[in-house]
């Protein structure tokens, strides 16, 4: 039997195979088929076109209205009515509207629907965010997510992969989103093209599940299959009593096949941005120069947890917006908007002059609640700055953390923490 990954084992037990390797087609059985008020209606319509009339099990379908929710428009409206239908139709146990709603990719972990081990596809690129619990999890096509409702499985090419050794502890300040950012800047945007990107490594402990969230939601970036941390303690701690599923582990063989392993000193990470327009534009502050902006967003699946919203608040604290700067927060779930409530931290935020949005993804793919005019500039702890993103084809995104994007909304141009820590305005 050949040495394998942690994603080659997951997935070996999930094709039910002894093992597999790299560049192997495989037919996995999936935990979890998820799909949002976007792409969703496509899946309906493919899964109708196709005759299918059941889904394999209702409780391993989620579909979660966030992308235009609250609904923008008529369109959007009837595409939510068309989710809601389709739901109510197959009595879908995970069905997410206004009320009960969150950023997808925040809310099946924090709630406990996907968890340690499982295979999860989702008809959004950014389902590679539960890797960060040991899972298989990738985006698929909304043809792909029909097949899956209906079947419980779906095809694979078993990727190959590449190995991230972590060590060291993060600088004050420095969070996940640094890290990432980092790494893309460093292999590219199609640094992992179709390859597994795993975490490892004595660093790993010193990375909180927020952390690892967020490295493994940009994992697409860096245009991988998906991204997977190692289980250890953190991750258990997480899961448990939110799932009441037999977590399934697995590790890497230590002799297992990586195309290339990189040393990652958590310690030597700097405040890092992603300019305008690749994720792969990754500058330190001393590349940043004067970057006037005019808008911030705090939030999506990316960065919209309740420790990128305590960080923004922390730094928030006492200050104002800087004159003629907008900046919106999303908390990405109702249960983390609670939480901001009880702390505290909504009233700081609007004390500061921040606008504090209901959960939805809104601004990040230029749906609502913050699209950007002609040349505007905007610091987003989102995941993508592509050419007209957040708005108008002249504006510009600017990646960040949750630390650097409050602090720029304070400082009114691109500023670390430590810019305006001090500061009383």
């Amino acid at each position: 039997m050949s040495a394998m990954t942690m994603t080659q084992k997951l997935l070996a037990y999930a094709a039910g195979k002894d093992s597999v390797k790299a560049g192997e087609l495989i037919m996995a059985k999936l935990d979890m088929v998820l799909g949002n008020d976007i792409t969703t209606p496509v899946a309906i319509n493919a899964f109708k076109s196709a005759k299918f009339n059941k889904v394999f099990d209702k409780s391993k379908v989620s579909l979660v209205m966030d992308h235009f929710a609250p609904n923008k428009d008529i369109k959007a409206a009837t595409q939510s009515q068309q989710c809601r239908h389709f739901a109510q139709e197959f009595d879908i146990k995970h069905y997410y509207d206004v009320g009960n709603m969150g950023v997808e990719h925040a809310l099946l972990p924090e709630q406990g629907i996907v968890t340690i081990g499982d295979v999860v596809i989702g008809a959004d690129s950014h389902t590679c965010t539960y890797g960060a619990l040991g899972a298989f999890s990738t985006g698929v096509g909304s043809t792909d997510m029909a097949v899956g409702m209906a079947s419980g499985k779906a095809w694979f090419k078993v990727p190959s992969a590449l190995k991230f050794n972590l060590s060291g502890k993060l600088k004050p300040y420095v969070s996940g989103k640094d890290v990432i950012l980092r790494i893309i800047g460093l292999i590219g945007v199609d640094g992992a093209l179709y390859k597994s990107m795993e975490f490892s490594g004595s660093g790993l402990k010193n990375l909180s599940i927020d952390d690892r969230l967020c490295i493994a939601n940009m994992a697409i970036e860096a245009g991988a299959k998906n991204g997977i941390f190692e289980v250890d303690d953190v991750t258990i701690a997480y899961a448990k009593g939110r799932s009441n599923r037999e977590f399934r582990i697995f590790s890497a063989d230590e002799n297992a096949e990586y195309e290339r392993v990189f040393d990652i000193d958590l310690g030597a990470i700097e405040h890092t941005v992603a300019f305008p327009h690749l994720p792969e534009n990754a500058r330190t502050k001393e590349q940043w120069g004067e970057i006037k902006i005019d808008q911030v967003v705090i939030g999506s699946c990316t960065n919209g947890r309740f420790s990128d919203m305590e960080a923004a608040a922390k730094i928030l604290a006492g200050k104002k917006i800087a004159k003629n700067t907008r900046c919106i927060v999303i908390p990405a779930t109702q249960n983390i908007y609670l939480e901001c409530i009880a702390k505290g931290h909504l009233k700081t935020f609007i004390e500061a002059g921040c606008v504090v949005s209901t959960p939805t993804c809104g601004p990040c793919l230029g749906g609502h609640m913050g699209i950007l005019a002609a040349g505007e500039k905007c610091v987003s702890t989102t995941n993508r700055n592509f050419v007209g993103r957040m708005g108008h084809t002249t504006s510009e995104v600017y990646l960040a953390s949750p630390e650097v994007a409050a602090a720029s909304a304070i400082a009114g141009i691109l500023a670390a923490p430590e810019d305006v820590m001090g500061v009383r305005n």
